[in-house]
């Protein structure tokens, strides 16, 4: 018989969802420490398992907020440490949530969607037609990084453009990214405007990681689950799958599996329309003093539904929405305050006046603004000083932009 599942509170299913993802317990403790230490950056990156790589600029690039949200401030230098860092990294790129960093244990777990992209399966439509179409052009571009050692795109003899393109990319740009996929080359560096620089995956990986025998796929499959669960804590079987993209059929057998293990526990949650499971070692916290702003792609808040059902907020990525139609902004980060969800700030970051811009604020239904203020300017303070910015402007817009423009004056009343 199945193990009854247990009951939790949407409060206690908030809190470990909060303490798995690495918020501070304390509140405070991250601007107290050193945050920068390059460690602890690296065991914020294996604990989470997974950082979604972003170019957009606005603010910072999407893959650094994560570091500051639970450290605080931190030399982003050693983000690239560790990522590009010779065969010493502990990150490499690959697609994990999306385009992600993730640390070069798991790169053997990925293996069987390696193989499966060098069969066309599981990869953009176009780009596996190409793989179909031009098996020799590929091959040309992987000896040619083989012999010449790391190549940008547009450093490849075979640059040259297709009838029509694709994306806009080159035949040789198409070539790399096929080979990127299918785990042939992988990232070695990155240069200038956030451009790959490929080199084969076993002159880039440190050895141990190369020599790692391939996991069965089902092995491989439970594996990720598992992980998945440690860094969520409690989630759906949707969002445990999600977490690395996986298929459903895959996750679903792993999902039994670790609940047979024992790895898993079924519980129910208030509100939740569907089972959750908890991960067998995951942390009740009594109470989460969490203060952060959160990248749009932060792995607490990626998947909408689950925000949604643990939060109460309905966040949508208005990046691509016409700016007459966006609710809340370009660039809005969600404010996390304790176990909720009680702002969302759009932000930019204006480096030709060195502020950082607060474009329109919005409190969350049911939050106080008098309790959200204070925390979220000294947020906004931080992470201005952290981008090397000299203030923060608050702009007219939304329902908690005037208490927050006026804590600001206030502020610069007594410097």
């Amino acid at each position: 018989m199945p193990p009854r599942p247990e009951k939790l509170s949407l409060r206690q299913a908030r809190r470990i969802a909060v303490a798995a993802q690495g918020f501070d317990l304390d509140g405070l403790s991250r601007r107290e420490s050193h945050a920068g230490e390059r460690r602890r950056l690296k065991r914020m990156a294996e604990s989470l398992g997974v950082i979604q790589i972003d170019s957009v600029n606005v603010v910072a690039r999407a893959h650094t907020l994560p570091g500051f949200s639970r450290l605080g401030p931190y030399d982003t230098a050693d983000l690239d440490a560790l990522a590009y860092g010779g065969r010493r990294r502990a990150l490499f790129e690959y697609w994990g949530h999306e385009a992600s960093y993730l640390p070069v244990a798991l790169q053997p777990l990925f293996r069987w969607r390696m193989e499966r992209a060098r069969r066309g399966e599981g990869i953009y439509t176009g780009l596996a037609q190409f793989g179909r179409e031009r098996a020799d052009l590929i091959e040309a571009v992987r000896r040619e990084i083989e012999t010449d050692g790391p190549k940008a795109a547009g450093e490849l003899s075979h640059d040259h453009r297709g009838e029509g393109g694709w994306w806009g990319w080159s035949e040789g740009k198409r070539a790399v990214e096929w080979l990127f996929w299918a785990g042939i080359v992988t990232t070695a560096t990155r240069r200038g405007a956030f451009e790959r620089v490929y080199d084969l995956t076993e002159r880039v990986l440190p050895r141990p990681v190369v020599e790692t025998p391939t996991p069965p796929e089902p092995e491989a499959l439970r594996e990720l689950v598992r992980l998945s669960s440690l860094a969520l804590g409690i989630a759906t079987e949707r969002c445990l799958r999600d977490y690395y993209r996986l298929g459903v059929a895959g996750a679903r057998q792993a999902v039994a599996e670790l609940v047979e293990s024992g790895d898993l526990i079924p519980v129910t949650v208030a509100g939740f329309r569907n089972t959750a499971y908890l991960a067998k070692d995951a942390r009740f916290p009594r109470r989460v003093e969490a203060r952060a702003l959160l990248a749009p792609f932060d792995p607490l808040v990626w998947q909408r539904e689950r925000t949604e059902a643990l939060f109460g907020a309905r966040i949508r990525l208005e990046i691509y929405t016409p700016a007459d139609k966006r609710s809340h902004g370009y660039y809005v980060l969600p404010f996390l305050l304790g176990d909720t969800l009680a702002a969302r700030v759009d932000l930019k970051a204006d480096r030709a006046r060195s502020h950082l811009l607060v474009l329109a604020a919005h409190l969350e239904e049911g939050a106080n603004a008098a309790l959200v203020v204070e925390p979220l300017l000294a947020e906004l303070r931080l992470m201005a000083r952290w981008l090397g910015l000299e203030g923060v402007a608050v702009a007219p817009r939304g329902d908690l932009a005037a208490p927050l423009a006026a804590a600001l004056a206030s502020i610069s009343l007594r410097l």
